[in-house]
């Protein structure tokens, strides 16, 4: 499923062009003087559901090894940002917005999934990359989540077909030496595929709770989780959970009749009893 989503692109623009000069994250070369709807094709998020992510591109982590991107991957969903580290402000309402999240769930990176944050921006140090880490993980306050975010820089073929296969697309402004994008977010499966997107700059805990436990294929979560999980549907348009009436009516028969024949076995036990004892007498 494929699902081009340049609302996303067009709020961005929206915003910034009411945002003070000195604010904007990215403005459009003097000498390029292209439409709304041309630059809103270049930033978008288009959604690329079950889409496989190569999992064999080489990135550099926090602390400057290399690594590849399926270290992270195997056994538990993987929350997927794309951002640069120096961007002066909408990658940091991304970050911020999943840190908000993370701190009302009670799931921690490293035990239930994990977090990969990569920076688009190829001139990206290790450095920069450890020292925004360490910030948010401060900022987060679980010291354990260092084992399950991590940070990364890498070459730009290698973030291309990473962006590529996740439909993020970005644009870089010469002049003005930053880049161009959409707010969002994604959740991997395990194995690498695209589970689920998460749009804007806050992102509903509830939300991302379901994800995760619907990522995980029933891995992860409680036995009340998954029954929750069971009368809610995942909408692709507007990244969310809706409740499913037809689900919450399955559900409310299955209880029933659970119910029912509790009852009438209940009823049957008893009465056999009853009879047992009048034999006895």
């Amino acid at each position: 499923m494929r699902t081009r989503v340049s609302l996303i692109g067009l709020t961005t623009i929206f915003a910034l062009v009411h945002l003070p000069a000195s604010a904007q994250f990215w403005q459009q070369p003097d000498r390029e003087k292209m439409s709304g709807a041309t630059i809103s094709r270049e930033i978008t998020i288009e959604q690329k559901l079950n889409e496989q992510v190569p999992l064999n591109l080489t990135f550099r982590d926090e602390t400057g090894r290399e690594v590849q991107l399926k270290q992270y991957f195997g056994k538990k969903p993987v929350l997927l940002t794309l951002v640069y580290y120096e961007c002066p402000s909408l990658c940091g309402l991304v970050l911020q917005g999943l840190l908000k999240s993370l701190r009302v769930i009670n799931y921690t990176p490293g035990d239930q999934f994990e977090i990969v944050t990569v920076s688009i921006n190829p001139k990206e140090t290790p450095e920069l990359a450890a020292a925004k880490k360490q910030n948010f993980l401060k900022e987060y306050g679980r010291l354990d989540a260092a084992k399950g975010w991590h940070f990364l820089t890498g070459d730009e073929a290698q973030i291309r077909q990473l962006a590529d296969a996740v439909g993020f697309r970005y644009v870089y402004d010469p002049k003005s030496g930053q880049y161009a994008h959409a707010a969002g977010i994604m959740l991997l499966t395990p194995g690498g595929k695209v589970a689920r997107y998460f749009y804007g700059i806050e992102y509903s805990p509830r939300d991302l709770r379901m994800g995760i436990i619907d990522a995980s294929q029933g891995k992860v979560g409680s036995p009340v989780e998954k029954v929750i999980l069971f009368c809610f549907q995942y909408d692709p348009s507007t990244g969310k959970y809706s409740l499913a009436i037809i689900r919450v009516i399955q559900l409310a028969s299955v209880l029933t009749v659970l119910a029912l024949g509790g009852f009438i076995s209940t009823q049957m036990y008893r009465e056999k009893r009853r009879h047992k004892k009048e034999a006895k007498g």
